[in-house]
């Protein structure tokens, strides 16, 4: 059976227009920076401050950390973030997959136009891979299918990732997103690969 690449997606924010505009300004627009492997998706020139809660000293200083703006513009709002950077952030993010963010963690988007408070959207990404309908019939899963990924860079640290979802659009390009937590916990930086095991 053949490979799937094995990409490592860092925190990153998705936006709506109408928030864009409030952290920016009215009629900002995204530009692309970098396109990202998934058809039409893409890295822009905007990063936002994404604020946390200070669990200590709820009147103290919040941390904060900026985080790339990811393209094109969505109908809702979205965070996704590693269990370190919530931990580091006093953020509440729950592994979800992208898009189910009712109930989920809470933040302040703050832009150099306007800030935007969040009561759900943070969430960490549960690891999943991107699939034509093609794809999925070659590997023989269908769309949320749960299933387990082998990765092995020859680094001393072969992983097996379970609970990984499958994700089958005809808009999308084969290929398994993890986040910077997993990554590191397999030595998966560069260009990596996996396969489905049983």
């Amino acid at each position: 059976m053949k490979e799937i690449l094995v990409e490592t997606s860092a925190r990153h924010v998705h936006v709506t227009q109408e928030s864009l505009e409030v952290l920016f300004g009215k009629g900002h627009q995204l530009e692309v920076r970098k396109m990202l492997s998934q058809p039409g998706q893409f890295a822009s020139t905007d990063k936002v401050e994404v604020v946390g809660y200070n669990a200590k000293d709820p009147n103290g200083p919040r941390p904060s950390a900026m985080l790339s703006i990811l393209g094109p513009v969505r109908k809702s709002n979205q965070v996704e973030v590693s269990f370190t950077d919530a931990r580091t952030l006093g953020l509440v993010a729950p592994v979800r997959e992208s898009g189910d963010i009712a109930g989920s963690g809470k933040c302040t988007l703050r832009g150099p136009a306007g800030e935007v408070e969040l009561q759900e959207g943070v969430i960490i990404a549960k690891r999943h891979i991107h699939m034509t309908p093609a794809d999925a019939e070659e590997f023989g899963v269908k769309n949320g299918d749960i299933v387990n990924v082998e990765v092995d860079t020859g680094k001393g640290r072969k992983t097996i990732f379970g609970d990984t979802v499958i994700r089958v659009s005809e808009k999308f390009a084969l290929a398994m997103h993890i986040d910077t937590d997993e990554c590191n916990a397999s030595c998966a930086a560069g260009q990596v690969f996996g396969r489905i095991v049983k």
